[in-house]
């Protein structure tokens, strides 16, 4: 079994100051005593810092070339909204080249990039939010107390735990032929 861990450190941070056994200690000392002593561990396949922050590309077609997945927009990984919005690029991209080279429209190749970017904002949205919401970025007591309130409310409503699912799943596709 392969799982992807993170543990939030400073930009300015190095991936040489890491090695296997700090990063899976600092991973322990974060987690709740009973889940730590639970954790496997192993080899890295892959280490890298990713910045908490998006990237998003306006428009995605520059004359006949379709921007899609990073080439397009960068999301933290918090949200994992990376891969989903990746495969939506794709997936509106490949119904607008079906319509055009078998059918003769442009139509969709005019659409695809107002149509990819309202959800593409969405999940850059979630993103930043649930960022915002898990992730500590300075001692600012008004922030925390902020997150708690959040965090509050996501487990005590319904329509915290239904937005949050909702966003968190992905959103429906929207119309698109």
């Amino acid at each position: 079994t392969r799982s992807r861990y993170y543990v939030q450190c400073s930009l300015d941070d190095k991936v040489e100051n890491w090695s296997d056994d700090a990063f899976w200690d600092e991973l322990r000392r974060r987690l709740p005593p009973e889940t730590a002593a639970k954790l496997i561990t192993g080899p890295r396949l892959e280490m890298s810092i990713a910045p908490l922050r998006s990237f998003v590309a306006e428009p995605l077609r520059f004359g006949n070339l379709f921007l899609a997945g990073d080439a397009a927009h960068i999301v933290p990984p918090t949200g994992a909204k990376g891969l989903n919005l990746a495969a939506a690029d794709v997936y509106y991209l490949s119904r607008a080249f079906i319509a055009h080279y078998g059918e003769g429209r442009t139509d969709l190749l005019a659409r695809y990039s107002d149509a990819c970017l309202r959800r593409v904002w969405k999940a850059i949205r979630f993103s930043w939010w649930f960022t915002s919401l898990m992730h500590k970025f300075d001692d600012d007591s008004l922030n925390h107390r902020l997150q708690l309130a959040e965090l509050d409310y996501l487990t005590s409503s319904v329509a915290g735990r239904t937005t949050m699912a909702e966003n968190y799943v992905g959103l429906p596709f929207e119309r698109f032929e």
